[in-house]
């Protein structure tokens, strides 16, 4: 059996956002990957299942000019790839989640995570999916119920930048409870920034989008509209990393948003 390329990742428990969501939180921390991101798992076991014919390419490459194109989220195995991260959480907590949040940028690692929790048991788990307002395909598909593409990209979060989510994502969306939610990009580099100061760990806007659920009361508001249950045990928060980012960049956005330092 071939080597997984990606490894099995920390879930670690946050004092800091578990004392502001009210619940124990946990960190499912895809940023230690060796790629900084989750998608090594998706597109890792891609590349893994079509090898024997990407192998076949590469040795005519010197014959002639050809490559293998792995889509980034809308491919079935990136899709089983990424469902790794939640037999690794059912292998290290004691029990499920009370919920899982996650950032949607095409929907790659919500199709895993849907998938995921099928296969081990935990169908009822709650997901929170987190965008931008510059970055909301799968909001704006979930509230016209078809799938929507959206005419640009305005966001800083820029790895989340799929104009149109993918189908897969949508109809998944529209079968498990998903609860699609939206923030501005200033709240997504200030979760970018609290993060830093809380955990010392540096992420993109991304992943800061996701973060925000916490430090935004994102969580706390669906409880109160009744969407989640007011006796949430934990949550489970994906921080899928992403390496586009440099405290130089974070000084920038935090200039242009306004955002001082603590």
């Amino acid at each position: 059996m071939a080597r997984v390329l990606h490894v099995e990742t920390p879930l670690r428990e946050s004092v800091p956002l578990s004392r502001i969501a009210g619940c124990t939180v946990f960190l499912k921390l895809e940023n230690t990957q060796h790629t900084g991101s989750f998608k090594i798992r998706g597109i890792g076991h891609a590349c893994q299942q079509v090898w024997n014919t990407a192998n076949e390419a590469a040795l005519c490459m010197a014959k002639e000019d050809g490559c293998t194109y792995v889509h980034p989220f809308d491919d079935c195995l990136v899709w089983e790839g990424n469902m790794s991260l939640v037999h690794e959480l059912k292998a290290t907590m004691h029990g499920q989640p009370g919920a899982i949040v996650l950032s949607v940028g095409g929907g790659g690692l919500l199709c895993g995570v849907i998938q995921g929790l099928r296969e081990v048991g935990w169908e009822d788990v709650p997901i929170i999916a987190m965008e931008t307002e510059g970055t909301k395909s799968l909001n704006a598909a979930m509230a016209a119920g078809k799938l929507v593409t959206l005419p640009e990209i305005s966001s800083v979060a820029t790895t989340l930048g799929a104009k149109c989510v993918a189908e897969r994502a949508f109809h998944l969306a529209t079968q498990h409870p998903v609860h699609p939610m939206v923030v501005s990009d200033k709240q997504a580099v200030s979760a970018v920034c609290r993060f830093a100061d809380d955990e010392k760990m540096l992420v993109e806007p991304a992943c800061g989008t996701a973060l925000a659920a916490i430090y935004e009361d994102v969580v706390k508001k669906l409880q109160l509209s009744g969407k989640l249950d007011h006796d949430l045990t934990s949550v489970v928060v994906i921080v899928c990393g992403g390496s586009n980012i440099t405290l130089g960049q974070l000084e920038i956005w935090k200039d242009q948003f306004g955002i001082s330092s603590t």
